[in-house]
Order: structure tokens, then sequence, then C-alpha cells
């Protein structure tokens, strides 16, 4: 009991710790970092994301799950860029990770356009930030669709129309003006922030602590909770995040388990998506985290939880009941079911707070010159 009593009181004061690292992580970072040194860099950031992801529509889940497991592993250093080496051993082979992570390529050609306007200048680990910050705002059908043929497009304020420019040379000096509901604008592209900058990247990096905390997708809700309040970071941090696997798609491996053995599971949606991902083999087979709408960055992650069709075992965690008990989250998921415009706020609140997890500023770390290798 008196162990007990202990680590009660210690609580609190980890708590307040935590939010004091965070606070001065804040406080270091500034979001006119670059205004001198390289004014261009969200502009080749936003404009190398816009390719990548029109080229590829999982592009823009695969940088925000490249940051997330960034962060997690001894702060947003962009520590899971290096690559393993004869004489360095890095976090990629981590098994989170392994055969998983994506996105690698993109961040160098990022890196790359940034480095030929100013060399020397930004951290790969602030690169990582702003372009999962772009692919997020640039995900919806509508922006996607758009961008494989015209330049982005703009909704003009207080009207349900876009202006588009041709990409194609015989229409280059053309512009047309494209009617289009109030809705198409307000959706054109997920939510958007504010990225703090300043960032520094790291030397080192650990496959062991990879390993050790990144929230595995057959996580409880109770080591879900504890793996981010290690990180400082809430409950409902902790669900507008999970809020991310509205996009892109997860493999096989990850959830067979779930739809063969769960029986929190909706059963049509058991027996569609074990069509894809068989009792053996198959492993790397992708199916969509959000059935409904996997390329458009939306609340229907959430939906699905109530109706039993979270595709990992971690996500239907969020939603859950105990012997009749609705679970701990789950009035913050149907908070976003009801309010999208709630999760998007929330989530922007914890990415940025996510965002400020231990980051190396000042003299500390280096600014590499090629992201996936030391200087």
């Amino acid at each position: 009991m008196a162990a007990s009593s202990s680590t009660t009181r210690a609580l609190p004061v980890l708590a307040s710790f935590l939010l004091l690292l965070v606070c001065t992580a804040q406080a270091q970072l500034s979001s006119n970092f670059y205004a001198s040194s390289c004014p261009t860099l969200q502009t080749i950031v936003r404009s190398t994301m816009q390719l990548a992801v029109g080229r590829d529509q999982r592009m823009a889940a695969s940088i925000l799950r490249l940051f997330f497991h960034d962060c997690f592993v001894n702060g947003c250093d962009a520590s899971v860029l290096l690559a393993d080496t004869a004489t360095f051993t890095g976090e990629q082979n981590a098994f989170p990770n392994q055969n998983s992570i994506r996105g690698m390529g993109v961040i160098d050609t990022i890196k790359a356009n940034v480095e030929a306007a100013c060399r020397g200048t930004v951290s790969c680990a602030d690169i990582l930030a702003l372009a999962a910050r772009d692919g997020v705002f640039l995900v919806s059908s509508y922006r996607n669709l758009i961008a494989s043929v015209w330049h982005t497009p703009t909704c003009m304020h207080g009207q349900g129309q876009v202006l588009r420019s041709s990409m194609s040379q015989s229409f280059a000096r053309k512009r047309q003006l494209v009617q289009l509901p109030r809705a198409s604008c307000m959706q054109a592209g997920g939510p958007s922030w504010t990225v703090l900058l300043g960032r520094r990247d790291a030397r080192t990096s650990s496959q062991s602590t990879a390993n050790n905390n990144l929230p595995a997708s057959s996580s409880s809700l109770a080591a879900l909770t504890s793996s981010f309040a290690a990180q400082g970071l809430s409950q409902r941090d902790l669900v507008a995040l999970s809020g991310a696997h509205t996009i892109g798609f997860a493999r096989c491996t990850t959830f067979r388990n779930r739809i063969y053995n769960d029986a929190n599971i909706d059963t049509s949606f058991a027996n569609s998506t074990a069509q894809s991902c068989p009792r053996s083999g198959g492993d790397n087979n992708l199916s969509p985290l959000d059935l409904q709408t996997s390329t458009i960055f939306d609340n229907a992650y959430y939906r699905n939880l109530v109706a039993q069709r979270g595709l990992l075992h971690s996500d239907q965690e969020l939603f859950s009941t105990n012997n009749g008990s609705a679970g701990p989250t789950n009035s913050i998921v149907q908070s976003y079911v009801v309010d999208p415009t709630m999760f998007f706020s929330d989530f922007v609140a914890a990415m940025v707070r996510m965002g400020n997890i231990s980051p190396l500023t000042g003299t500390s770390g280096e600014i590499r010159l090629n992201c996936s290798r030391v200087n």
C-alpha cells in the first residue's frame, strides 16, 4: 500500500515535469525561425509534397506516420530517417517500422530542393514536421483529382468557386473559373496549422527505444494511454491523433488477429476484409484503415469505430464496452462523430504538442546535409 501511495503522489509531479518540458520546447521553437535564413522553405516543402501526393495518395498518410514514429522515439529529431549501415543500427528496422514505414525518399527529395535554395540551414526534423502538416492539408478526393491536372485549387473567400490554371502547354495562358458547392471548398484539404520550427537533427538513433515506445496495433487502451502519457500527451490527444487513421492503409499482419478473433467487430466488415487477408500468407496485403474515405482527411474513422469497423485492434479500443459500460474514451469518439470541426481542432492542437516533444535546439545535434546519414 505504501508503494502504491508513493506512486500516486509521484504522478502529478511527473505530469508537471513533462508539461514543463513541452512548454520549454515550445519556447525554443518559433514559427518564423527561417524567415530570414530560408524564406522560401515552406513553399518548397508544400510544392514538393503536392507532387508526391499527386503521384501517390498514400504518401500523405505515410509521411504523417513517419513523423509520429520519429517524435515518439527520443523526440522529434529526424532519427527515424537515419538508414542502417555496416556500423550503425537505426530505427528503420525496429519491429513497428520494419517493412512498414515509407516516405523517406520524399523527405530526401524535399531536403535536396531545400538545400539548393538554403544550404546547410534547415534541419531534416523541421522538414518532416512541415511535410506531415502539408500532407494532411493536401489530402481530399477533390484536391488530388485536380492536382494531377491543375495547379493547387484555391477556394475564393465566401464563394463556392475554385480558380485553377492549366498545367498543359497548350492551355498555359488560359484560366478557368469552375463552380463548386460550398462544401467542396470547405473540404478541399484537411486541417492545417502553424508549425513551430527550429529543431535540429539527431546524430544517434535507437532501435530498442523504437521497439519499446511505439504502440503496437494489438495494444489495449491502457497500454495506449500509458504510451502517450509517457510523451506528455493526454488521452484526448490519443483519440485525436488516432484520427490520422482516417487516411492510409495497414498490412494484413497488423489486423489479421482482429478480423478472425476479436468479438467486437462487425461481421460483414470482418468477412469483406478477410478476402484480402487470409488466415495464413499475404502478410503484406493492404487494406484501407478507413474503408469509406481512405484518401480524405475527415471524421469517418470515428463513425467506423462506433459501427465496430475499426481495422486495428488498437483502433477499436477507443470505442468499446465492458460488461455493458461505455469505455473511457467513448464520449470523445462520439463527440468527433457529431462535430468534425472539434476533431480537426483537437487534432491540430495534439499535432502541435507532439511536434514539441524533446526537440534538439541551439547547438545540440546538427543540421544534416543528407537526411539518411549524419554529417
